[in-house]
């Protein structure tokens, strides 16, 4: 039988597992807003004049109906973006994400794909990603 204490294993770090104790709610709302500001600038970058450059981007990467699945894409980052921010339906909006990021992942960052100048950029994006995924 194991006994749970909150005390940290090592003195010095006990005022930070203090912090991180009674700060939780805080900080969890900190991390979903910045998460959700994430999603919610993408989507307003496209939704307000940047769907037609979206579209030609999907274009470029094969992806039937470019058009419709750039406003798809765009109203869906959109979604989450409200959904973390507002803390409305979060626990959807966070399966709505993991679904858009592995769509998103799997199609636009294939980073071995690009040419050497890109590949750095797109590698990062799909770190990004899989963090977010992760979290």
């Amino acid at each position: 039988m194991s006994m749970q204490t909150t005390e940290s294993s090592h003195p010095s770090l006990s005022h930070t597992d203090e912090f991180a104790a009674s700060s939780t709610d805080v900080l969890l709302l900190i991390g979903r807003v910045l998460l959700g500001w994430l999603f919610l600038g993408s989507a307003w970058s496209k939704l307000s004049g940047g769907i037609a450059g979206f579209a030609g981007y999907l274009k470029a990467l094969q992806v039937p109906a470019p058009e419709f699945f750039a406003w798809i894409g765009a109203v869906v980052e959109f979604l989450i973006g409200v959904s973390l921010i507002l803390g409305i339906a979060t626990r959807y909006g966070a399966l709505l994400c993991v679904l858009f990021l592995i769509v998103a992942t799997a199609l636009a960052h294939r980073y071995w794909e690009y040419p050497p100048a890109q590949v750095t950029a797109q590698y990062n994006n799909f770190i990004k990603n899989l963090a977010i995924i992760g979290r």
